[in-house]
């Protein structure tokens, strides 16, 4: 009987264990989820603080755009010429085509200035003496041939300048910028995404930091943005132009340009308030101290850590940004 008593004790203290963690078990309730997944309830206070909040609000945002940067052409005073200066291109191509643009206008400029002129004095001169006897109509004819020669060179010459003129448009550049540039001028190419370009102007001003110089950052302007959008990247270049006063920058240099953009009024929340199923957008609402609300959400593009949100929810809206996965996963069932 005495070797029983341990036994019966150590029984009913087993007992009263397991019926203190039923009774434990059962003061701890699953939320409640309702209305599709769209409402999500705590019965427990505590449990429902874990999950932070942040105010939605309409403010004015502004983010850094960065794009690869390439220093495509730089300019330089002539040796030969003094009242020429020369543009280096990072590519044998852009080269020949600016020489072959030179050649044309040079070419033009002969035709239009010196040539044609010649060509109607010529004309009229004859014409003048076959009015008083002194020359024959095939000596006219002749004339007014190489008069329409020449004019036909001219048109030639000013499609080849319209070729080259496309196709330096092409990789960035305008003729007569290039014509007009001065000593020191440097010209940097940035491609960025089609999506941006409402938010770029020409006149803005960007920083352009190049792998050469880590320390250093240079102030450009943006003079041109590229009249085509690239038809598989959808990417659109961005002429822009520095000043190298101290002649650091070489044709061929990489580096990184960053842009200030305005991106306007909207309400943005922080990304990790963002959760997706199935191509769609949500974040949870904190409506009362136990009370959680899905709401669906067309967001837009990130600024920095927030997420524009154009619809789906208004200022001063709590927004859950701790503990959404979690809510993910009681909304859908996960």
């Amino acid at each position: 009987m005495q070797k029983l008593i341990p036994l019966i004790t150590l029984l009913l203290l087993v007992s009263c264990g397991k019926k203190d963690d039923s009774q434990n078990a059962a003061k701890v309730k699953r939320p409640s989820v309702s209305a599709s997944g769209d409402k999500i309830t705590f019965f427990d206070k505590k449990t429902a603080d874990f999950f932070a909040v942040q105010d939605a609000k309409t403010s004015l945002l502004i983010a850094n755009l960065t794009a690869p940067a390439r220093v495509v052409a730089t300019v330089v005073p002539s040796q030969e010429n003094p009242d020429q200066n020369l543009v280096l291109f990072d590519t044998p191509e852009m080269t020949t085509i600016y020489t072959q643009l030179l050649q044309h206008l040079a070419n033009i400029n002969q035709i239009e200035k010196v040539t044609i002129k010649q060509r109607k004095i010529e004309l009229e001169r004859i014409k003048d003496l076959q009015q008083h006897g002194a020359a024959a109509g095939r000596e006219v004819l002749e004339a007014q041939t190489a008069l329409a020669l020449e004019e036909t060179n001219l048109i030639n010459e000013k499609a080849s300048n319209l070729e080259n003129e496309a196709k330096l448009k092409l990789g960035g550049f305008n003729a007569d910028a290039l014509l007009q540039a001065q000593p020191k001028t440097v010209w940097v190419i940035s491609d960025i995404p089609e999506n941006q370009l409402d938010k770029i102007n020409e006149g803005n001003k960007c920083i352009v930091n190049f792998i050469s110089f880590p320390n250093e950052s240079f102030s450009g302007v943006i003079d041109n943005i590229g009249d085509v959008i690239d038809r598989v990247t959808r990417l659109v270049k961005l002429r822009i132009t520095i000043h190298d006063l101290n002649g650091k920058l070489k044709a061929g240099m990489f580096g990184t340009s960053r842009f200030g953009l305005s991106q306007g009024k909207f309400i943005a929340v922080p990304k990790e308030a963002i959760v997706t199923v199935m191509g769609k957008d949500y974040v949870f609402i904190k409506k009362s101290d136990l009370e959680f609300e899905r709401k669906l959400v067309t967001t837009g593009q990130q600024a920095d850590n927030n997420v524009l949100v154009y619809d789906g929810i208004s200022d001063q809206d709590h927004v859950v940004i701790k503990g959404t996965m979690q809510l993910k996963g009681l909304s859908f069932g996960y």
